[in-house]
C-alpha cells in the first residue's frame, strides 16, 4: 500500500534531496509544495499520511503552517525538516504539533529508523522509492541557495547557544555580483545608519574569500546592554562584542558550509574595517579587493529586538570552479 507525502520546502534540491532519503517500504506518493500557503491548500484538498516541513520559507514559514494546521483541525502527521537547529526552534515545532524535528541535511538511517516505528510495514524488495513525480533538474543556485541556508543555521545556533537568545533566521540571497553590484548591496544594508565593520578572510583546498560582518550603531549599543558588557572609554567591551559575533558566525557559517563541501577552512584573525562610520567610507577601504565575487548575504536578527546583523560572505572570482566541483553531487543526483 502507497504512502501519499507531502514535502513542503522552498529550495528545489532540499524537495528532492528529502523525496530520494524516504525508505522504499514506504512505497511513497509524494507531492511537493514551495511554501507553506501551497502546502495548506493542498492538505485542504486532498488527504495525505504524512507531512515533511522546512522552517524559513517565503509567504508562509514553517511556524505559521504548523499553526494554521492546528487551528483549521487538519489531520496530519508533520515532521519538520530544517537547518534552524536552535534547541528554541525544535521546541517551539513540537509545541506546535509536530512529531519530530529532523535537520538537514536528512541522516537517512535515522530517518528509515524512525519511520518505520511510526508505521512499521514489511520492506519491499528494492532500494529506491517509488515516486509518483518527476523531480525538476536543479539550477546551479538551487544548491548555493540550500547549502547557504544549512550553514546559516549552524552560525544562528552558534549564536543563539552563545548569547542564550532566540535568532530568527533568514532566508539568504546567493548573488555573483560585479564590485559596483557588491558595493550597491553594502549601500542598501546600511540603511543610512553609522555602522561598524568586521573583516575576516578564509580559505581552503584553494577555496579563498573574505568574509564582512557590519552592525548599526543601535544594534551594537543595545546587543552590549542586553548582553550586560562593560561599557568604557576606551571602547575595548565594544571591540570585543564585534570580534565575538564575527568570529561566531564567520567561524560557523564555514563550518556548515565545509561539511557539506567536504573542505576544511582556515579563517584569519577578525580585523575591526571600521566603527562609527558611513558605510561609504568602509566601501573606499575595500576599494580593490574585489572584481567579480559570489557572494552569500544573510541578516541576523534577534527575536523581540530591532538588532540586526548582516553577514556577506565573498569567494574570489577564481574559487567558483573548485566550489562548483565540491558541490557537484548534488547536482549530479537523479
Amino acid at each position: 500500500m502507497a504512502t501519499s507525502i507531502l514535502i513542503c520546502d522552498d529550495s528545489a534540491l532540499a524537495r528532492k534531496q528529502m523525496a530520494r532519503a524516504l525508505p522504499a517500504f514506504l512505497n511513497a506518493e509524494v507531492t511537493f509544495a514551495v511554501n507553506g500557503l501551497e502546502a495548506l491548500q493542498r492538505l485542504k484538498k486532498e488527504k495525505f499520511d504524512l507531512m515533511f516541513l522546512d522552517l524559513t520559507m517565503p509567504e508562509m514559514d514553517g511556524y505559521q503552517t504548523l499553526e494554521a494546521i492546528q487551528q483549521q483541525g487538519i489531520d496530519i502527521k508533520v515532521i519538520v525538516v530544517s537547518g534552524d537547529i536552535q534547541p528554541q526552534a525544535q521546541a517551539r515545532v513540537k509545541a506546535l504539533g509536530a512529531i519530530e524535528f529532523l535537520k538537514k541535511p536528512v541522516d537517512k538511517a535515522f530517518l528509515k529508523t524512525f519511520l518505520k516505528e511510526l508505521a512499521p510495514s514489511e520492506p519491499v524488495a528494492f532500494d529506491t522509492v517509488i515516486q509518483r513525480v518527476t523531480t525538476p533538474a536543479l539550477r546551479r543556485r538551487d544548491v548555493y541557495l540550500e547549502v547557504a541556508n544549512v550553514a546559516i543555521g549552524r552560525a544562528a545556533d552558534s549564536l543563539a547557544r552563545h548569547f542564550d537568545v532566540f535568532v530568527n533566521l533568514p532566508l539568504p540571497n546567493v548573488n555573483v555580483f560585479e564590485v559596483s553590484e557588491l558595493h550597491m548591496t553594502m549601500r542598501h544594508l546600511a540603511s543610512n545608519s553609522t555602522m561598524s565593520g568586521i573583516c575576516q578572510g578564509f580559505s581552503g583546498e584553494g577555496i579563498a574569500g573574505e568574509a564582512l560582518v557590519l552592525l548599526s550603531d543601535s544594534s551594537v549599543k543595545d546587543l552590549m546592554a542586553m548582553m550586560k558588557y562593560p561599557v568604557d572609554e576606551g571602547g575595548d567591551s565594544e571591540l570585543e562584542l564585534l570580534m565575538d559575533v564575527s568570529n561566531i558566525l564567520v567561524g560557523s557559517f564555514l563550518k556548515g558550509l565545509g561539511q557539506q563541501a567536504e573542505v576544511k577552512f582556515f579563517q584569519s584573525h577578525p580585523v575591526l574595517l571600521g566603527q562609527h562610520m558611513p558605510i561609504e567610507r568602509m566601501i573606499a577601504q575595500t576599494e580593490g579587493n574585489w572584481r567579480r565575487t559570489m557572494t552569500f548575504e544573510v541578516s541576523y536578527g534577534i527575536e523581540n529586538t530591532s538588532i540586526k546583523c548582516d553577514l556577506l560572505l565573498m569567494f574570489v572570482d577564481e574559487s567558483l570552479p573548485l566550489l562548483d566541483n565540491k558541490l557537484s553531487y548534488l547536482m549530479d543526483e537523479d
